[in-house]
């Protein structure tokens, strides 16, 4: 893989009002009346969804296929077909109160990055293959970055497909039901890089007034349910120092997740987002509370390291107030670092672009991070307003959408080999 394109190929700019237009046009589909999106995986909206991009994309030539998950795949070929292809995109499935750019940004850039490619007349060696992943959001049917995951083997087929619905509808029977199951001889084969374009959805960017993240990685992630048990009590009739009060001792927690999270920075994240308190009455002192912990770090050895703390704080709550504790983990996956070669060539992109930019890890989850276990791979980041998404209000301007788009064409470039003289 090169690091500098070749001279003799000139990088057109992409079409921003093109590619404006089609996020604009898309967003209609699963529209709130909010402004944002609700168009949620294996749904007949999906479907529409589905079937505007393959318009699309066929209408630019691109060959269209499925694999057994649903995964959409639409190869522009390359002048070596034996060539392992380039491969980009995202996803188009929004949560029940998204917005208009989470996922579909990627998408959509990496059509116009081969609708930009066939308008110049600019042929790669490699193939490109656009990509649509099934269910990154994961939001009607668990987990989130199901296609990417079953691709990359993190999750079996069966598994994903035997997934239900609060109705208690099957994943396999929703993607029946849209009409679109696929065939994994579709597959593209081993990928020689996947870059993912994708609005930040946090907050650093917009702040630090740059335009480009360039994605070095993401951050691991442990999750684990926490339970503590004191005594149920009448609030009016127990003493304060004979009680044993489960919320009291559920807040030292809270304080420790905090606490441990800002002593690693500062890619340490540590949250408590789900609390269940029993019996939850007001003239009761509780009983139980569970508690849900997330943490995270760029580094496995650091997040180890937090979770030991952690676990030798919980010992300690327990011992001084008396209270039982218990945590049962439930989520873990690894950091993953990004390769050398996709990162210098999104850093690449902007520096050609006269961007200002930054390397930056993700503290999301993305289909990159499964991909990235089995092909080399990387990101490109733009702002969205306040670091705002998974919310109506979600918001990046045009001129930024531009912008990633234009570093993903010429990371595409990069990675893919432009045929010297291909440009009309």
């Amino acid at each position: 893989m090169n690091e500098t394109l070749s001279t003799e190929v000139s990088v057109p700019a992409i079409n921003g009002e093109r590619l404006w237009q089609a996020l604009m046009e898309l967003a209609l589909i699963g529209a709130t009346p909010e402004g944002g999106c609700n168009r949620q995986a294996l749904t007949e909206l999906d479907r529409e969804g589905r079937e505007l991009l393959i318009r699309w994309c066929e209408a630019e030539g691109l060959i269209v296929r499925f694999d057994a998950i649903g995964n959409l795949f639409a190869r522009r070929d390359g002048s070596n077909a034996d060539a392992d292809p380039v491969v980009i995109g995202s996803h188009i499935d929004t949560q029940p109160t998204g917005g208009k750019y989470d996922g579909c940004f990627g998408v959509l850039a990496a059509l116009e990055v081969i609708r930009t490619l066939n308008a110049n007349g600019i042929e790669t060696e490699r193939p490109i293959e656009l990509v649509s992943w099934t269910n990154e959001e994961g939001c009607r049917f668990a987990p989130c970055m199901m296609g990417s995951g079953v691709f990359a083997g993190q999750l079996t087929l069966e598994d994903a497909l035997s997934r239900t619905d609060v109705d208690g509808i099957t994943a396999g029977e929703a993607l029946a039901a849209i009409g679109y199951v696929g065939d994994d001889a579709n597959r593209p084969g081993q990928f020689a890089a996947y870059l993912e374009a994708h609005i930040e959805q946090g907050p650093i960017l917009e702040d630090e007034g740059k335009t480009i993240g360039v994605v070095t990685g993401a951050l691991g992630l442990k999750w684990f349910d926490v339970t503590v048990t004191g005594m149920a009590a009448h609030s009016g009739s127990t003493p304060m120092h004979l009680r044993q009060d489960a919320l009291l001792g559920a807040t030292r927690v809270v304080e420790a997740v905090n606490r441990i999270a800002l002593a690693h920075q500062p890619d340490g994240r540590g949250t408590v987002g789900a609390f269940q308190l029993l019996p939850n009455s007001r003239n009761v002192i509780p009983g139980q509370v569970t508690l849900s912990v997330d943490f995270r770090h760029s580094e496995g050895e650091v997040l180890e390291a937090i979770v030991n703390e952690f676990r030798q704080t919980l010992n300690a709550i327990a011992r001084e107030t008396g209270l039982s504790i218990e945590i049962a983990p439930t989520a873990d996956y690894p950091p993953q670092h990004f390769a050398a070669d996709c990162i210098a060539a999104v850093r690449q992109g902007a520096l050609a672009n006269g961007y200002a930019h930054r390397d930056i890890v993700s503290g999301a989850g993305h289909d990159a991070v499964f991909i990235g276990d089995i092909a080399p791979a990387a990101m490109i980041f733009i702002p969205c307003e306040k670091g705002i998404s998974h919310n109506e209000s979600e918001y990046a301007t045009p001129e930024d959408v531009t912008a990633g788009a234009n570093v993903l064409l010429h990371a595409t470039l990069n990675l893919a080999g432009p045929v010297a003289g291909a440009v009309a």
